[in-house]
């Protein structure tokens, strides 16, 4: 992407844990001169505290950040309505982990925000984490949550201007 191009429509950036998808799709909107951040991950420890405050920090000034675990579409309508600046979804997988944590109607949660993504006013980059790779799990829970995640990558990339797939920091164009 160059200096001057600007993200448009809808980017679904997947690749593996640590793959360097966030940072790929932070650089892309820090070329546009920033944007609004919509986190789902918790602060479940320490650790997570200690990660989610790190992301923050280098950030910089560039970015609004609003941490939104499971209400995805609501912070997406209001990006869309006071912010109209790009924004960056960190991550898919999260989300449908804490929808799932709290026994939401996922396939329903899916829809909505596959309905609502089409119809925003502003460039919407969806990172996740692709989790197809591995093996089959051998509990129910998490074989619910791949499959989850793999029709959600499926409806997503079908609405999508552009999927890319980032492997050891490396971004390839899949559509």
């Amino acid at each position: 992407m160059s200096q001057a191009e600007q993200p448009t429509g809808i980017h679904l950036i997947l690749g593996g844990a640590r793959s360097g998808k966030s940072r790929f799709a932070e650089n892309i909107i820090n070329q546009a001169g920033g944007g609004i951040y919509i986190a789902t991950g918790r602060a479940w420890d320490d650790e997570m505290a200690n990660r989610i405050d790190l992301h923050k920090q280098s950030r910089g000034d560039l970015w609004h950040t609003i941490e939104e675990p499971t209400d995805l579409c609501a912070a997406l309508r209001t990006c869309n309505v006071q912010e109209g600046k790009p924004v960056l979804v960190d991550c898919l997988t999260l989300w449908l982990t804490n929808l799932m944590l709290e026994d939401r109607d996922i396939d329903a949660e899916i829809t909505m925000l596959c309905d609502l993504v089409p119809v925003l006013d502003i460039p919407v980059l969806l990172v996740s984490n692709e989790v197809g790779f591995g093996i089959v799990p051998e509990n129910a829970m998490a074989r619910a949550f791949r499959d989850h995640a793999g029709r959600l990558h499926q409806r997503i990339a079908e609405l999508a201007n552009r999927v890319t797939l980032v492997v050891a920091g490396i971004p390839m164009q899949v559509k």
